[in-house]
C-alpha cells in the first residue's frame, strides 16, 4: 500500500462553509480522492494533515501552531515511506491581518518543499516528490469569515502562476485547484460538499501517474 500525506489547511479539513462543522471523509478531497485512485487499481491510503487556518510560513498571532514550516520535517519523519506529498496552502497567507502578496505566499510555498526534501527520513526511505497544489482564489468573503479575510480576493491575485513558477523552479509537479473549482459562494474562501467531489476526481487523475508503479 502506498501512502499519500496531504498537508494543507480547512480548505481540505473540510470546514463546512458559514459554518465549524465537517465533511466526512468520503466527502472531504482527500477522501475523494483515495476511493477514485482506490477504485482505479491503485492500492493507496491517505493520510490528512489538515489544519485550520494553517500559513505557508508565518504565525497567526491570535492561534499557535498556525505555522506551515513548525514540525514539518518531522510530519515527514513519522509518516514515511511516502509514495506523495499533495501541499495545498496559502489561502490563510491573505488573512486581514498579513501584507503578504502571492509572491510572498509562493516563496512560503518554496520553503516548505525544502524542509520536506530536508527531512530526516530513516535510511533507504524515499524522498516523496512533492505536488504543489494552487487553492481555489479567495472570493468575496462573507459570513463569520469576512473580517478575517478582508482584502483577500486583492491580496491572492496571481497565486496560482506564482506557484506554478515555483514548481517548475522546484522540479515539482502542480495542479490549479482553480481550474477544478471557484472557492463556494457562501463564503468566498472554502469548498462545499460538491466542490470537493469535483476537486477530489481532479486530483486522483492528476496523482495517478505521479505514483510508483506497484503497491
Amino acid at each position: 500500500m502506498q501512502h499519500i500525506l496531504v498537508y494543507a489547511d480547512s480548505l481540505s479539513w473540510g470546514i463546512v462553509p458559514t459554518t465549524r462543522r465537517r465533511l466526512s471523509f468520503e466527502q472531504r478531497w482527500p477522501g475523494v480522492m483515495e476511493i477514485a485512485l482506490n477504485a482505479g487499481g491503485r492500492h493507496v491510503r491517505v493520510v490528512e494533515d489538515c489544519l485550520n487556518g494553517r500559513r505557508t510560513v508565518w504565525d497567526d498571532p491570535f492561534k499557535p501552531g498556525r505555522n506551515g514550516l513548525a514540525g514539518l520535517a518531522q510530519r515527514i519523519e513519522i509518516h514515511s515511506p511516502l509514495a506523495l506529498v499533495v501541499l495545498m496552502l496559502g489561502t490563510n497567507d491573505f488573512q486581514s491581518m498579513h501584507p503578504h502578496n502571492a509572491w510572498h505566499s509562493a516563496q512560503g510555498t518554496a520553503a516548505l518543499v525544502g524542509a520536506i526534501r530536508q527531512a530526516p527520513i530513516e535510511p533507504g526511505m524515499p524522498v516523496p516528490p512533492v505536488l504543489i497544489v494552487a487553492p481555489p482564489p479567495i472570493g468575496e468573503p462573507k459570513g463569520p469569515v469576512a473580517p478575517k479575510f478582508a482584502g483577500g480576493r486583492e491580496k491572492c491575485a496571481g497565486l496560482a502562476d506564482a506557484l506554478r513558477e515555483t514548481a517548475a523552479m522546484l522540479g515539482c509537479p502542480f495542479f490549479d485547484a482553480g481550474s477544478a473549482t471557484p472557492a463556494s459562494p457562501l463564503d468566498g474562501v472554502h469548498l462545499d460538499a460538491a466542490q470537493h467531489l469535483v476537486l477530489g476526481r481532479a486530483l486522483a487523475s492528476c496523482v495517478a501517474p505521479l505514483l510508483p508503479a506497484g503497491d
